[in-house]
């Protein structure tokens, strides 16, 4: 141990309850940063997981065609040339299997589905509701989604072998009292079916599971009357961040409109974000608190040992030596609070992750979510802020304490 840390430490030590009193500031700075950006960020990821279970990475929609118009050249009877209008859009895709194709030739693609969607209204014999019912091949759908994970009512298998059945969501089967092997009429484009609910399922987003009626795909083509095409392509990826940089290049070779997650859901995310940013912001003034209590601590250390500093002074020590001192007791007092805050945050987080807290709205969980896979960031950030403001505020009693002159503390006239 040097002498600069064994003096800090001794003057540390001298002055125990301020000292703890700093330290527990800390421990608690660093602590609840942890927790709440462990569970802001947790809640983040499964909304977002929730999302993309329900609507995949990307969708493929409208087709963009260019139209030109044709022009005869100056001087020439025979001569044209064609010049672009504008964006001429086409909706839904008019060769699903050939795009479809195309997709899974992408190298982050996992999976493609194509999906014949429309607007229904669905009767039983309690009340009618409108919904959408979205035609599917069964097997590639589920390659695409967390369908098969979403049935709380009912069997796939029941679905796939009946040509007339159907999934519906949770919300809005209690809406239409409904239940497992019951019948009801759907209607669109003046024609009308009648389909049995094979299952049901729940997302825990409310829009879907009010609104979500799957079919298989024959079935919704003949009740929309849409022998050909697709309404849109669902696509999942290996790695869902890279979206926005895939959507990009499909649309520039496929000539579609390709949407992102992050596009789709940007409402919602910035919600996420500006939650998180504001939970740091608190947390970070909690943090600023206990730098000041640092400071209260080394002000009243360099006020009570300032015959000690001039004895230090005297016997050679020089200022950055008085300097060293201080700052090494907001150091002792930081890497404590660091370690035990840690301890202290990634503990009290699984305590919370146990709390019950039933959520059925934008996603659905019964307890708080944690997002353990970035604990090593957030305990890193946690000690990132705690640094700086702990140093900060010990820089100015260090300097001050530094600045004292041996003769000026005999006379009393130091400052």
């Amino acid at each position: 141990m040097s002498p600069n840390l064994r003096i800090a430490y001794r003057f540390l030590t001298a002055k125990k309850r301020a000292m703890l009193m700093s330290l527990a500031c800390t421990i608690l700075g660093v602590g609840l940063f942890i927790v709440t950006q462990a569970t802001t960020r947790g809640f983040e990821e499964f909304f977002t997981k929730t999302l993309l279970g329900i609507n995949g990475a990307l969708r493929i929609e409208d087709k963009m065609q260019d139209t030109m118009r044709s022009l005869q050249a100056a001087g020439s009877s025979d001569a044209y040339f064609a010049q672009r209008e504008g964006v001429k859009l086409i909706e839904g895709i008019e060769e699903p299997q050939l795009i479809a194709g195309a997709v899974r030739g992408f190298p982050n693609v996992r999976a493609v589905s194509a999906v014949v969607r429309g607007n229904v209204q669905v009767t039983s014999s309690f009340k009618t509701e409108d919904a959408q019912i979205f035609g599917i091949n069964l097997e590639d759908h589920i390659r695409v989604s967390d369908l098969a994970q979403q049935i709380t009512n009912g069997t796939l298998a029941d679905f796939r072998d009946s040509a007339g059945g159907a999934l519906m969501g949770r919300v809005l089967a209690d809406r239409l009292q409904l239940g497992v092997g019951d019948s009801f009429v759907l209607a669109a484009r003046g024609q009308s079916r009648s389909v049995r609910v094979a299952a049901i399922f729940e997302t825990g987003y409310r829009e879907a599971d009010k609104t979500n009626v799957y079919l298989h795909q024959p079935a919704a083509r003949s009740l929309l009357k849409k022998p050909a095409g697709a309404s849109f392509l669902q696509v999942m990826l290996h790695d869902p961040e890279r979206a926005p940089l895939d959507a990009a290049r499909m649309k520039q070779v496929l000539g579609h409109d390709v949407k992102p997650w992050q596009e789709r859901e940007k409402t919602w995310l910035a919600v996420f974000r500006a939650l998180r940013i504001s939970t740091g912001i608190t947390v970070t003034v909690f943090t600023l608190i206990a730098s000041l209590a640092m400071f209260n601590t080394l002000a009243m250390i360099v006020l009570e040992k300032t015959k000690d500093i001039a004895i230090l002074r005297s016997m050679g020590y020089e200022r950055r030596d008085i300097t060293q001192i201080f700052l090494w007791q907001a150091g002792i007092v930081l890497a404590i609070g660091a370690v035990v805050g840690a301890g202290f945050g990634v503990g009290v987080t699984w305590l919370v992750s146990l709390v019950p807290l039933p959520i059925n709205g934008i996603f659905k969980t019964d307890t708080f979510i944690v997002a353990w896979s970035g604990m090593p960031l957030f305990i890193a950030q946690a000690i990132a802020t705690a640094l700086v403001m702990v140093m900060i505020a010990s820089l100015v009693p260090a300097r001050r304490a530094a600045r004292l002159e041996p003769g000026d503390i005999v006379r009393g006239t130091a400052q």
